[in-house]
């Protein structure tokens, strides 16, 4: 009996002992000794943000007015974005500044834009860039350039030499990881080119080819055409609008805006490219029918950096309002977000004006079937 609870005694003891070894080379589990997830594993996928706006114009009405209010109201949301894009419908050309149907702008609206409102990229591939001839789209891009470097705000869509186009055309853009290319270009101009260089970008389907093929060569995630086409005031595409969106989808392309009617048009997907035919104006001095009515769209981007994955999210639509002088504002004009001012009737200096925002809004979401 002695024996055997000797027996029993020792291996207790050696029992013990063992554990007390492993406890000893085998630390318990504590905040000490954990390895923590990669931050990446813990965070969202990355979002990227091109928010785009229709013709920003500079009548000559609106010469006289304070350009500071022009864009005021719907800047942060420009400045929110990853990337803000706005057609710049004028050339710089110098004194003496004019408004339709020949234009030329100031410089400094050029720099408002991009310094007060937060636009990253000016389009130029529009039928008003060559209003002052070559020597005016010279000067445009060499206010441009000085832009660039002071504020990093690109172009595209126009470019003074074979270099600058290989360099524009297609537009490539990174942030957070994507890479979208911006391809612009416009059906005409008002003025012929009277020299080779400065040009326009044209819609000629080899050059636009080559610019799609040249963006998936460069690393483009995505493409995004960005036509100046279309009739003038119809809030339906016209055929060759819907002849283009077709053979630009069949290009490879991942999403098509356009310009250029002065007013929103229809929106569809083709083959799951969605299409947004025309945005209407940002801010101008028209009054004609629906031509005081724009959208701005914002195009996202999805990047999932540990599984690999990039896609491209639903457009979102916002509907604008460009508010008159005296309307909304004493002395100016400002741009808004109609959703933001849509209960907002009495203070409006105008109220009919407001009457007239709704009931524009409202015909053209019935007409074209936008939801914003």
């Amino acid at each position: 009996m002695k024996t055997t609870r000797f027996i029993l005694l020792l291996l207790t003891l050696l029992c013990a002992f063992s554990a007390r070894a492993q406890r000893r080379d085998y630390p318990r589990f504590s905040n000490q000794y954990q390895i923590p997830f990669p931050k990446a594993m813990l965070t969202a996928p990355d979002t990227v943000s091109v928010i785009v706006i229709g013709d920003v114009m500079m009548h000559a009405k609106q010469l006289e007015r304070d350009h500071r209010t022009f864009l005021a109201k719907i800047s942060p949301a420009l400045r929110a974005a990853d990337i803000a894009v706005a057609n710049l419908e004028f050339p710089l050309g110098g004194e003496p500044y004019t408004g339709y149907p020949v234009f030329s702008t100031p410089d400094y609206y050029a720099w408002y834009l991009a310094e007060d409102c937060g636009i990253d990229v000016f389009l130029t591939g529009n039928n008003h860039v060559l209003d002052r001839g070559a020597r005016g789209l010279q000067r445009t891009l060499d206010v441009y350039e000085q832009i660039r470097d002071s504020l990093g705000v690109r172009q595209t869509g126009a470019a003074r030499n074979a270099k600058e186009l290989e360099e524009t055309y297609p537009l490539m853009l990174t942030r957070h990881g994507v890479t979208i290319a911006l391809v612009n270009f416009t059906y005409g101009t008002n003025t012929g080119a009277d020299a080779a260089w400065p040009r326009a970008n044209r819609m000629n389907k080899e050059e636009i080819g080559k610019a799609i093929r040249s963006a998936r060569e460069r690393g483009a995630d995505f493409v995004v055409a960005l036509p100046h086409w279309g009739t003038e005031y119809m809030l339906n595409p016209d055929a060759t609008e819907v002849s283009w969106a077709n053979w630009l989808v069949s290009q490879g392309v991942d999403a098509i805006v356009g310009s250029h009617p002065h007013v929103v048009q229809d929106t569809t997907h083709i083959k799951g490219v969605p299409v947004i035919y025309s945005l209407g104006n940002a801010i101008s001095n028209m009054s004609i029918i629906n031509s005081r009515l724009g959208l701005a769209a914002t195009l996202r981007f999805t990047h999932d950096p540990i599984m690999g994955e990039k896609r491209m999210l639903e457009p979102e639509l916002r509907f604008l309002w460009c508010t008159l002088p005296e309307r909304l504002l004493p002395d100016s004009y400002a741009t808004i977000f109609i959703k933001e001012w849509a209960n907002r009737r009495n203070d409006w200096l105008t109220p009919s004006d407001f009457d007239n925002m709704i009931s524009t809004w409202e015909r053209v979401k019935d007409t074209c079937g936008i939801e914003d």
